[in-house]
């Protein structure tokens, strides 16, 4: 069969990876039943459900009636910068504290855009800080570094 929309046999072939993935690290806990659910029951469920639906995806994508797309090279740059930054904030949050980690995050992250402009992200990256101090310290009551270690 050919492949008529790349991006959906790309998406959909993640997906059964990832729900494969899940349902087969899910199995290393208990299971139990569907009336006494284990740890590991809603797990491994839910993996099978995603990579169904990604078989699901996969298969739509080499039907006649596929929308016709080509798969576009993987753009490793903008892969590296965003899970570059996610790793860069678990690495800062404990010497820069929340707020700085979240303001390298934001920058680190929208560098990966083809139209970053440091007005928008810092306006993202004033309200993420906003938005965690609120929903995580005050709201949750959260205990996280708030300043660079440096400070305290």
């Amino acid at each position: 069969m050919e492949i008529k929309s790349g991006k959906d046999f790309r998406s959909g072939a993640m997906f059964v990876a990832i729900g494969l993935a899940f349902a087969w690290l899910a199995t290393s806990y208990p299971m139990g039943t569907a009336a006494r659910m284990g740890p590991g029951w809603f797990p491994f469920w839910l993996g099978i459900l995603l990579a169904l639906l990604g078989a699901l995806i996969t298969i739509a994508s080499m039907l006649p009636n596929a929308e016709r797309n080509r798969m576009m090279p993987f753009d490793w740059r903008t892969i590296i910068l965003v899970l570059g930054s996610v790793v860069l904030f678990g690495l800062l949050m404990k010497p820069l504290g929340l707020y700085l980690a979240l303001v390298v995050l934001v920058v680190v992250s929208s560098a990966a855009s083809y139209q970053f402009g440091w007005k928008a992200t810092l306006a993202n990256a004033l309200f993420l800080v906003i938005f965690a101090h609120l929903a995580f310290i005050k709201g949750l009551g959260l205990i996280f570094p708030l300043y660079p270690s440096l400070i305290d």
